[in-house]
C-alpha cells in the first residue's frame, strides 16, 4: 500500500520486498545423539502455540523450492503453496519461525497471521440483526401488493428505490453469466430467494487457507453466522414472488466462506485462498464486507502485519489480472481514512487489544485500501453519509445504501432505516453497516458487467464511478444537533470524502 499520501491507498504494483541480510545459515548440521533430558529451550518450544504464517517469496520454482526446504528446517508445516503468486501458508510452533524465514534469500516478507492460536469477527455491520416477524411480514406483503410486480417484502426496501434498482430490474436484471462471489461467513444457498441464482461450482470454504469444495462446505456454520447470507440477498435475491429482491436479481452469487469456525475471525490465509479461488473459477466480481483480522489496520513497520498486507495484496492483484473486480466496505468506525492519525483501540482482536495511534497512510484496512479495490461508504434513506460510516477524500470510491436507523428513517411500512435482506433458514432481517453498502455497489457493478461483458476490472470500476450521482458535501454534518460536526467532508461536487465519486445508480447502469 510506495505510498501516495494524497490517495491514501496502498499502491503496490509489485509485491512488497523486504531487505535481506542473511543466508541459510540456520540449516541444521548432522544429527547428534539426543540428550537424556530436554533443555529449557526444548521444553518451551514444546509448549509454544501453533500459529499460522504467510511466507511471501519470489514467484519462481527454484526460489520456492529452496524456501520450502527452509520452512521444513525451521519446524514449519506447509498448509498450501500458491506458487503463482509466491505465497506459502505455514503452521509452526516455533516462536522464531517468522524471524528465521525473513533471513532466507528469496523471502520477501514473512509473518504470523494471528496473535493467538486458533483462538470476534471483523465484519462491517453495525449492530445486531432484527428478524422480521410473521406479523410484520403480513403487513409488508399487504403494502407491497399495492405496487404491481413487487416482491412480497419489497415495500420495506427503500434501498432499492434509492438507487433505482426496482426500475432497473424491469430493463435488465443482470446476466446469469456474471457471478458475484460473497467472501464472507458463508451463504445459505437453500434460501428460496437465493437458490435460483446460486453457483455451487464457484463456491468453497477457505478456512485454514485451502479450498474445500465439498457440497455445502460454503454454508454458514450456524444460524448466527448470518452475515454472508444477508449480503448475498442484497446482491442477487431473485424476483421470484418470494420475500425480497436484490439489486441484480438476474446474476449469479457464489459463497466463499473464510471464517474460523471457532472464533468467526477472517484470517489472512483464508482471504488469500478466497481471492485465488475466485480468480481461478471465473468469478467476475467479489464482495468483501469485512476486514482481515486480527488488525483493523496493518502497519508496514511491523514485519508480521507487513507480511499480511503483502500476501493479501498478491492474491487480490492476481485476481484482478484474471479479470475480477473487488468491492469492499469502508468500515463502521466513522474514521477519516485520509487523516493524519487514527486511534485504533481494537487490535489485535484475537488476544488483548493494545490501543495505538496509527497513520492511515502507513497502516491499512484490508482489503478495502488495497490498489484497485473499490472502497464503498454507506448512506441512509436521505442520501446522507450514515453516522457510523468511515470516509476519506481519495480513499472512498463510491457510496451505496447501508442504512441509518439513528438519523435517516424512510417512509416505509416499518419506518426502519436499516436494510432488509435474507437470513439462514429461510428468514429475513434488518441490518445496517458498510457491510450492506458494499453489496449494493457490487450489484450495480454486476449490472454494468452484464451490459459490458468484456470490460476489464479497471474499466468496470471507472464506469461504476462515472454513473454514480454525487450529492456533494453537506453544508453541515451535525447529526445529533449538539453544535459539533460529527465528520468533515472534504472535496467538491464531483469527488469528495463522504461519497467518493457518488452514490451508485442501478438505473443509469442498465440504461
Amino acid at each position: 500500500m510506495a505510498h501516495l499520501r494524497s490517495r491514501r491507498r496502498l499502491a503496490l504494483a509489485v509485491p512488497v520486498v523486504l531487505s535481506l541480510t542473511a543466508s541459510l545459515g540456520f540449516l541444521p548440521a548432522a544429527a547428534s545423539a539426543a540428550p537424556a533430558t530436554a533443555t529449557a529451550t526444548e521444553e518451551q518450544a514444546a509448549d509454544a502455540p501453533v500459529l499460522t504464517y504467510v511466507v511471501n517469496t519470489k514467484a519462481d520454482h527454484r526460489t520456492i523450492a529452496k524456501v520450502k526446504r527452509a520452512i521444513a528446517a525451521a519446524d514449519g508445516e506447509i498448509v498450501i503453496a500458491y506458487e503463482k503468486i509466491g505465497v506459502i501458508v505455514v503452521r509452526s510452533a516455533n516462536g522464531d519461525f517468522a524471524k528465521t524465514l525473513r533471513e532466507v534469500p528469496g523471502v520477501q516478507s514473512a509473518g504470523a497471521t494471528r496473535t493467538a492460536p486458533l483462538a470476534p469477527a471483523g465484519t462491517t455491520d453495525a449492530g445486531s440483526a432484527e428478524y422480521l416477524t410473521a406479523a410484520d411480514a403480513a403487513k409488508l406483503k399487504a403494502a407491497s401488493a399495492e405496487t404491481p410486480g413487487s416482491e412480497p417484502l419489497e415495500a420495506d426496501q427503500w434501498d432499492l428505490r434509492a438507487i433505482g434498482a426496482d426500475k432497473a430490474a424491469k430493463i435488465n436484471p443482470g446476466s446469469g453469466n456474471v457471478t458475484v462471489a460473497v467472501i464472507d461467513t458463508g451463504v445459505d444457498d437453500t434460501h428460496p430467494d437465493l437458490a435460483p441464482n446460486f453457483s455451487a461450482s464457484q463456491s468453497a470454504n477457505c478456512f485454514g487457507g485451502t479450498p474445500d469444495t465439498t457440497p455445502g462446505a460454503w454454508r454458514p456454520y450456524t444460524a448466527g453466522d448470518y452475515h454472508g447470507t444477508h449480503v448475498a440477498g442484497e446482491i442477487a435475491a431473485a424476483r421470484n414472488g418470494v420475500g425480497v429482491a436484490g439489486v441484480a436479481p438476474g446474476v449469479k452469487v457464489s459463497a466463499i466462506n473464510v471464517t474460523d469456525p471457532a472464533s468467526g475471525l477472517f484470517y489472512a490465509e483464508a482471504v488469500v485462498c478466497a481471492f485465488v479461488f475466485a480468480a481461478d473459477h471465473g468469478v467476475e466480481i467479489t464482495n468483501n464486507s469485512y476486514y482481515v483480522d486480527p488488525w483493523m489496520y496493518n502497519c508496514m513497520d511491523d514485519p508480521d502485519q507487513r507480511a499480511i498486507v503483502d500476501a493479501v495484496n498478491r492474491a487480490q492483484l492476481y485476481a484482478q489480472r484474471k479479470g475480477t473486480l473487488h468491492l469492499a466496505s469502508a468500515g463502521n468506525s466513522n474514521h477519516d481514512l485520509a487523516s493524519d492519525a487514527i486511534e485504533d483501540a481494537s487490535s489485535p482482536n484475537d488476544t488483548t487489544p493494545v490501543p495505538r495511534t496509527i497513520d492511515p497512510s502507513e497502516c491499512f484496512d484490508l482489503p478495502t485500501q488495497l490498489p484497485g479495490v473499490v472502497t464503498v461508504s454507506a448512506t441512509g434513506s436521505e442520501n446522507l453519509k450514515s453516522y457510523y460510516s468511515s470516509y476519506g477524500q481519495g480513499v472512498v470510491d463510491v457510496a451505496a445504501p447501508g442504512g441509518d436507523r439513528r438519523y435517516q428513517l424512510p417512509d416505509t411500512p416499518s419506518k426502519d432505516g436499516r436494510i432488509l435482506s435474507t437470513m439462514p433458514n429461510g428468514e429475513y432481517a434488518w441490518l445496517q453497516g458498510t457491510s450492506m453498502a458494499s453489496p449494493h455497489a457490487a450489484g450495480v457493478a454486476a449490472l454494468l458487467k452484464s451490459k459490458h461483458p468484456w470490460l476489464p476490472p479497471a474499466a468496470l470500476q471507472a464506469l461504476l464511478k462515472a454513473q454514480a450521482n454525487n450529492p456533494g458535501c453537506p453544508a453541515s454534518y451535525d447529526q445529533n444537533g449538539d453544535g459539533t460536526q460529527d465528520a468533515t467532508c472534504e472535496g467538491g461536487r464531483l469527488v469528495n470524502g463522504f461519497y467518493g465519486h457518488g452514490i451508485v445508480d442501478a438505473l443509469r447502469a442498465v440504461k
